[in-house]
């Protein structure tokens, strides 16, 4: 180990010791106070998380510190969880670097006082954003440093509903398994509760000719190509960046609007008073805020665009819609509105969509759950946010039919389709601590309430003495108080 290595791990241990202490000073974790239940002679968790990036890592924090048991399982290998060493692609977060995150408002636990335990406070004061993989650090420190119970290599299969608990099936490497829990929350993504959203003209061409933004594609391949990216957002200006940089020959970004979005309008109304408010807003207030911001949408990062734009090979095509798109020899055709257009190969930055036939393993959820076009969509609103879950308080799932699909409240959405219901604390870095706190403390009351006869016949059991008997003398009973 190198002096450097040396003074490194010292600096990260000497943080562990001072979130242990910041712990211990708040009295964190809590103790763990639900009784012990099982079924068919298999002891029930309190909470199964599935998911162990981001959200799932704080709502497993959040609930840890509130004294419930979670644990978390994950699909991907340790330390690879999320997208961020995956299939993200941005050089840095696109999130100031002031924002806390996941820290669960503990000061130790933030994602500075990770940074400045190794590199010093000067090098945070010239730090500008993230980089992507800094963050993906930050958060496996974060899983270690509060130990939490992550499983990795467990892929859900199936979620069976049951009035007392729910069933969890997951296929791993020793072959399939099962665990019940009292409550499930899905940590699932941006597209938890769907996939990506593809222009049905994709399906005209080779799925060897094609990708999304978010799947796991091979740039270096794109080298001497030429390569459409179909978007103009921050995913968009990502992927035409990684393929330039990978040596592709030229990247056109076919792009519909005449200009790019230029202004943020949800930073303008994101602060402490909409993370605690949004969740309480009329469903009239619900839908012109979400359908203002889709309609607006968000620009890409500056940062990005200039990634893309240094680059001569790189077209912004402006005002350029879809038609049509076919195979012409050995070549992508791409019909738009400023005529045909001839590439190797496309990407799709298109964004996600709530489409519950891309998760078989929510298919007993997806016959049940109501969403928001189940309320009836007003005139003039974004459609496609009629497909998010209409959640209940907790996040949780609510029947379509009252009293239908015993246990549906079991599950809890805490992933970005819960926006439309609780506003964006399920899935992006501002208030994922506001949004994991509130699950946990929701989660928490509901398993005090199912117990509340066994925490009473606790009371009633508790025996130990806080006086003896022999702090005073018994006053004499021939004793007559005399009035001054």
């Amino acid at each position: 180990m190198t002096a450097d290595q040396g003074n490194l791990s010292e600096a990260l241990a000497a943080l562990n010791r001072r979130v242990a202490r910041e712990l211990e000073l708040l009295t964190l974790p809590a103790a763990h106070w639900v009784p012990a239940r099982s079924a068919e002679g298999e002891p029930l968790l309190d909470a199964a998380i599935i998911g162990a990036g981001m959200a799932g890592l704080a709502a497993a924090g959040a609930l840890r510190n509130i004294g419930v048991r979670a644990v978390n399982y994950d699909r991907r290998p340790k330390g690879f969880e999320g997208p961020w060493a995956t299939t993200a692609r941005m050089e840095t977060l696109r999130s100031p670097k002031t924002l806390t995150g996941p820290a669960l408002g503990i000061p130790s636990l933030t994602f500075r006082a990770w940074f400045e335990a190794q590199f010093g406070a000067n090098d945070w004061e010239q730090l500008d954003k993230i980089p992507r993989l800094m963050w993906m650090d930050y958060l496996r420190w974060f899983r270690d440093v509060l130990r939490l119970d992550v499983r990795n290599g467990h892929d859900v299969t199936a979620i069976r509903l049951g009035s007392e608990y729910t069933t969890v099936e997951m296929a791993t490497e020793n072959g399939p398994r099962h665990v019940r829990a009292r409550h499930v929350v899905l940590a699932t993504g941006r597209d938890g509760l769907g996939g990506p959203a593809v222009p049905e003209l994709a399906r005209d061409l080779p799925r060897e000719r094609w990708a999304h933004s978010s799947d796991p594609n091979d740039y270096a391949a794109l080298r001497g190509k030429r390569v459409a990216v179909i978007g103009a957002g921050a995913s968009a200006m990502d992927s035409a960046g990684t393929a330039l940089e990978a040596g592709a020959a030229q990247v056109d970004l076919l792009i519909r609007r005449h200009d790019l979005p230029r202004i943020n309008r949800g930073k303008g109304m994101g602060h402490a008073g909409a993370v605690a408010g949004y969740r309480y807003l009329s469903d009239e207030w619900k839908w012109r805020i979400n359908s203002y911001v889709a309609r607006e949408q968000v620009p890409p990062p500056r940062a990005s665009v200039l990634r893309v734009s240094r680059h001569p090979n790189a077209f912004f095509r402006l005002g350029t819609s879809l038609v049509s798109a076919r195979m012409e020899d050995d070549e992508v055709v791409i019909e738009t509105s400023i005529g045909p257009m001839r590439y190797d190969f496309v990407i799709f930055s298109t964004g996600f969509k709530v489409d519950w036939g891309n998760r078989p393993f929510l298919s007993e959820i997806a016959a049940c759950a109501r969403n928001w076009v189940d309320r009836g969509l007003p005139p003039g609103v974004e459609e496609s946010l009629g497909a998010m879950p209409d959640l209940g308080p907790a996040f949780e799932f609510q029947p379509k039919i009252p009293g239908a699909c015993p246990g549906l409240a079991r599950v809890h959405c805490f992933c970005y389709p819960a926006m439309m219901s609780h506003g964006t604390v399920s899935g992006d870095i501002p208030a994922i601590s506001d949004g994991a706190l509130r699950l946990s403390q929701a989660i928490a009351g509901r398993l005090y309430v199912e117990d509340v006869e066994t925490h009473f016949q606790r009371g009633q059991d508790y025996a130990e003495p806080e006086i003896f008997g022999d702090e005073w003398v018994p006053a004499p009973r021939d004793l007559i108080a005399v009035a001054g």
